[in-house]
C-alpha cells in the first residue's frame, strides 16, 4: 500500500496540517476510516487536512475501542467528556487563584 505523504501544510495560524493519508498511516487505520470519522463529525478537518490534535484523537479512539471494547460513539463520548473535565478543572484553578488573591 502506498501513501501519498505530501509536504506539510501550515495554516494561517502557523499550525501544521496533515493529509488523511498521513493520519491513516500514523494511526494504523485506513483512509476510509479517517473519512468515516470526518463524516460522522468525530474529528474536525480543516478543508481536506487534519490538525495533529485530530490525528491524536483518532489514535485515542482506536485505543479505547481496542482496549476497552467501546463502540465509536462511546469512545467519542469518553474523549469529549475528558476534554470537558480538563477545561472545567482549568477554569476552577483560575477561579481558585483569583479567590485566594482577593483575600
Amino acid at each position: 500500500m502506498t501513501f501519498s505523504l505530501s509536504k506539510t501544510v501550515v495554516s494561517l495560524e502557523g499550525e501544521q496540517l496533515y493529509s488523511y493519508e498521513y493520519a491513516a498511516l500514523i494511526t494504523k487505520t485506513s483512509i476510509t476510516l479517517v473519512k468515516f470519522y470526518v463524516e460522522l463529525g468525530v474529528i474536525e478537518p480543516i478543508g481536506d487536512l487534519l490538525h495533529s490534535r485530530e490525528i491524536a484523537r483518532i489514535a485515542q479512539i482506536q485505543r479505547l475501542r481496542r482496549d476497552l471494547g467501546l463502540n465509536l460513539v462511546g469512545a467519542a463520548m469518553v474523549l469529549d467528556m475528558t476534554t470537558e473535565i480538563a477545561q472545567l478543572r482549568a477554569q476552577l484553578k483560575v477561579y481558585q487563584s483569583h479567590s485566594s488573591n482577593s483575600l
